[in-house]
């Protein structure tokens, strides 16, 4: 089925599943609940889950099959996001064109830094793409001001050509919309003390990760996807073959920068401002984290990192003292303060401490990201089964 395996087939249909129910999977408490700020499934984390995990499955083609570790990939998520904001401002506010722009833009500028950065490896190229990406920063930041905007960023305003859209009514603002669905419209949906949203914006994200992730399969399974891997395996002995590496790398470079530019695009999509701290170099670090998290080199491992990653960065850093006096109301004052104590460092703000820790004992302990520790749990699971029919079977006497 659409040129798959059985096994790849069903974990696409996992991965649409998921993301078409997410409303319901991300909700799992009642507003009403003590636990509801643990509840996910409002639109703009839903979004972010869907954005990043595009951004981390591009970074994967790159790292996870050539073994190419990139710190400058935040570089064509801004080049993307500028460029899908000005086609916005110039041409129109439907998100088609911005998107297509992204993605286009973004690709023309890995092209460039690929050809120079591939002419090394390991951590000089990894130091290379860092370089170029905080070069991006600082243009946009201080240099480029009339196009980026500068430290405020650009966003859509009234005065904008937008050369196909008609004129905007008096009081009227410019959204981005699919052919006039605005990307902020939301519908909400009561059951019982349950709340569920499904926003616009999100399921075309959704619908883009999906068609993201099916790509990414079809790449890791192409010819292609094997000359990816036999550049991480052995990059010297494929070139003693005769096979020249370079144009394969460059390739996978230029197809994971133009992931990083359909991102781009999409958070211009969902939310009309950019800024440059997009292209720091603290989002580069992002998704390496997110890549390894979840599971660098598989399919459905980076996803996974991206929305781990920002689920804590979105739910645990709102836990502060006053939710954490109300979790522990019940104890005695003084152990109540003293439990509090050793808690909030690894909430609220300090949840990059917590993130490090597991990021700490998922390097250490499962080095195949959260996918290897799924894949032990089944394999522990299906060990058990075996060995509870084994123990029922008797031979016959």
């Amino acid at each position: 089925m659409l040129g798959l395996t059985r096994k790849d087939a069903i974990l696409l249909a996992i991965v649409t599943v998921v993301a078409l129910l997410a409303p319901f999977i991300l909700n799992p408490f009642p507003t009403n609940s003590g636990f509801a700020q643990f509840n996910a499934g409002y639109p703009d984390l839903m979004q972010r889950f869907a954005i990043f995990g595009i951004f981390a499955i591009g970074f994967n083609i790159l790292f996870g099959l050539t073994g190419y570790l990139s710190f400058g990939h935040a570089a064509f998520l801004g080049v993307g996001s500028y460029a899908g904001i000005w086609m916005m401002k110039l041409l129109t506010a439907n998100i088609i064109p911005g998107i297509a722009a992204s993605i286009v833009v973004a690709g023309l500028f890995a092209l460039i830094v690929g050809f120079i950065s591939l002419r090394r490896s390991g951590i000089y190229f990894a130091i290379l793409t860092l370089a170029f990406a905080q070069m991006s920063y600082a243009l946009a930041y201080s240099v480029l001001t009339p196009i980026t905007g500068g430290e405020t960023g650009l966003q859509l305003k009234l005065n904008d050509p937008r050369v196909l859209d008609g004129a905007l009514a008096p009081g009227e603002r410019a959204h981005a919309n699919l052919f006039g669905l605005d990307m902020t419209s939301s519908i909400e949906m009561h059951f019982g003390a349950w709340q569920f949203t499904f926003n616009t914006g999100y399921y075309i994200a959704a619908l883009v990760l999906v068609l993201a992730f099916y790509l990414s399969i079809r790449i890791f399974r192409s010819p292609f996807g094997m000359m990816l891997r036999a550049i991480k395996s052995n990059n010297t002995r494929m070139t003693y073959t005769g096979l020249n590496a370079r144009p394969y790398a460059l390739a996978a470079f230029v197809i994971s920068g133009m992931y990083a530019g359909l991102a781009g695009g999409l958070m211009v999509a969902m939310d009309t401002q950019v800024g440059p701290e997009r292209m720091f170099w603290t989002a580069s670090g992002e998704v390496v984290l997110m890549t390894i998290l979840g599971g660098a080199g598989t399919l459905i491992g980076p996803v996974l990192g991206a929305g781990l990653i920002k689920y804590m960065e979105n739910i645990i850093s709102k836990i502060n003292s006053g939710i954490l006096h109300e979790w522990f109301y019940w104890m005695p004052d003084g152990l109540e303060d003293f439990v509090i104590t050793l808690v909030y460092p690894f909430v609220g703000k300090g949840w990059h401490l917590t993130l490090g820790i597991v990021f700490m004992l998922v390097v250490i302990f499962l080095p195949g990201g959260l996918v290897e520790g799924g894949q032990r749990l089944r394999r522990l699971a299906q060990g058990k089964r075996a060995k509870k029919s084994a123990t029922q079977t008797n031979p016959a006497e």
